[in-house]
Order: C-alpha cells, then structure tokens, then sequence
C-alpha cells in the first residue's frame, strides 16, 4: 500500500475478451465516473487480503459471507518461488487467489537499482519470471496476478518517476512480464493497478500498458483518517471518486479496488463502510477487496463492534455480492 494520502499494435495470440461499458463525466462537486442508473445491477465481488488464512477465515466470520478472492503478498528477493500451498488453500475455500507480485527486496526502500523496471524490461529477470510463470502454469488454477501494484506512486522500486524508471520502463515491463507467462503457457488474470492520486505521483495514462495486456483496471485507496498524516477523515468519494474517473478513462476494462480501508480516528468507522458500500454500488465497481490487517492504523473490519455490524450488514444486502469478474476465456459454459 502507498502511504501519503491526500487527495506499431503487438502481435498477440489471444485477445483480451472481457469488455464492459463505462464512461467519465465531471459532476459538480467533484469528479466521478458516470454511470447509467437505469442499468442492471452488476454483482459486487467481496474480497480480503490478509496476513494467513486464519486471517480470511476471521474476516468471513465477521463479515457473515465467504471471500470472494483471497489477496496475499510475495516479493522477487532470493527467486521467491509461487506459493502454491496459499494458493491451494484459497482455491478450497472457492475464492479466486490474487497474488500481489512485488519486485523488490521489502524493507531495502525505494533506491534499489537491481530491480528498475528498465532491467526488467530488458530481460535481467527471465530466467526467474519464467521459472515462476511455470510453477504458476503447474499449479494449474486461475490466478489474478496484480504485478508492481500502484505503479504511479513514487513509493516502490518499481514507482514511475524513482529508482531511474520512466512510464515507457513501466509500460515495457508489463508487456515483457505479460509476454514471458505467456511463452510459458501461464494464463493469468492480469490487474493493473494504481494508486488514488496522491502528490508527486504520476499521471495514470502513461503507465497503461493496453488492453491486450490487462485483464482489469485497479485502485488502491485508504482513509488515515486523523490516526496518520493523510489528510484528515476522507469519505469513500472523496478518496477514490476523481482517480475512479481517471481510471475508466483509460479502459472500459472491469473497474476494482483492491485495497481500501479505513482508521477509526477522525470519524465513524461504521458510517464510512456504509457509506463505502453505496458508492461503490453506484459506480458499479466490480471488486472490492479489503486490507483486513492492522498495520499503519488498525484496517481490519472488526476493529470495533460497530465497525464490524457495518460491514456484516453491508455484505449482507440480497443480491449485492458475486463472483469475480473473470474474463471470457475463463468463463465456461
């Protein structure tokens, strides 16, 4: 997650299937995606990310409903190999597994030379990219892969704008690393992901890496609320309405959020996950995935019993939740 919050074609063997529709429009009061509210409803797909699978068990006994994806971390440092075992578990419990694959070493901060995407882009990583798609495609099952999330922040290795990358280093990256799963019959579904606009991050369109390449189009979005110098108490519009827009300009890929949460500090926990729910239910985002882990601030959606009353109502709507979106050529009749 980003801390600081504040406000010639290729030649591809498969062609990405999924459309959806949607369209952008300025509202008074602030920026948001339009959206046809005579359209049928589209179904919410609930996810979490958490520390361990006692993690999202806790988090579905809380919330009343199983998981609908099931998000962890592995970063690139030693040729960290696909968790098969964490991904077996999540397929049992019928959630999609979504593996965030950072390259980096964690904890060596944003200055790491060995991991600039141009290095990656110019094949530095194949031997270890492939190896690990291999795995992947031994596994066998479907996988969401969210590769160098939040790309436009400058809080990463992998950050436009740090570590000697440019927006073409990161558009080249994605396609090698598209490219090299795909040569190693690994088929994946492909998230890209930014952060909500924060200052002296990148702009969105540079980064995007097309839509032969990408699968869906994600957020990351948090409300620090007055626990951390965020910005002060910032309600779900104002944290992702504008990047939301920005975002659907670029694609009319399915729109996710992949993670959010909120403090308790500053404001009502609860009303902001009710508040959360209608928003993203209006703006027919597709996924939402929750940070349920006490980090920065305490995220997780038990933090209070009226937070976790909120949240266990909200998901308890009839006929709000479904499954992921997954595109076409993983969808069988």
């Amino acid at each position: 997650m980003t801390t600081p919050q504040p406000g010639s074609p290729r030649n591809r063997t498969r062609r990405r299937g999924y459309l959806a529709a949607a369209t952008a429009l300025v509202l008074a009061g602030g920026l948001v995606a339009a959206i046809d509210a005579d359209a049928a409803p589209q179904p919410l797909a609930l996810g979490v990310t958490s520390e361990d699978a006692t993690g999202a068990a806790a988090f579905a006994a809380t919330a009343g409903v199983p998981a609908a994806i099931q998000g962890w971390y592995e970063s690139w440092a030693g040729d960290t190999p696909f968790d098969t075992a964490r991904a077996d578990a999540v397929r049992a419990s019928g959630a999609l597994p979504m593996l965030t694959w950072e390259p980096w070493t964690p904890g060596a901060g944003v200055d790491q030379p060995e991991y600039a995407l141009g290095r990656i882009a110019e094949g530095d990583y194949d031997a270890y990219i492939t190896a690990f798609a291999q795995q992947v495609h031994g596994w066998g099952g479907v996988l969401a892969l969210r590769f160098a999330h939040e790309l436009d922040a400058p809080t990463y290795p992998w950050g436009a704008g740090v570590n000697g990358n440019s927006p073409a280093n990161a558009v080249a990256a994605w396609r090698h690393v598209h490219d090299l799963f795909a040569a190693a019959g690994a088929d994946v579904v492909w998230v890209w992901c930014v952060n909500v606009h924060v200052p002296d991050a990148s702009a969105y369109a540079p980064l995007y890496p097309g839509d032969d390449d990408v699968d869906w189009v994600a957020l990351d979005g948090y409300n620090g609320g007055t626990a951390l110098p965020w910005g002060g108490w910032r309600t779900p519009r104002e944290v992702f309405g504008d990047s939301l827009q920005d975002l659907r300009g670029l694609s009319a890929k399915p729109a996710v959020i992949t993670e959010v949460g909120t403090a308790e500090d500053g404001g009502a926990k609860a009303d902001w996950i009710h508040e959360l729910f209608t928003f993203v239910t209006e703006q027919r985002v597709r996924a939402l995935v929750w940070f349920d882990v006490a980090k920065e601030a305490d995220w997780r959606i038990d933090s209070s019993p009226a937070a976790a009353a909120a949240f266990r109502a909200e998901a308890g709507v009839p006929g709000r939740l479904g499954p992921p979106p997954l595109p076409d050529r993983f969808v069988h009749p």
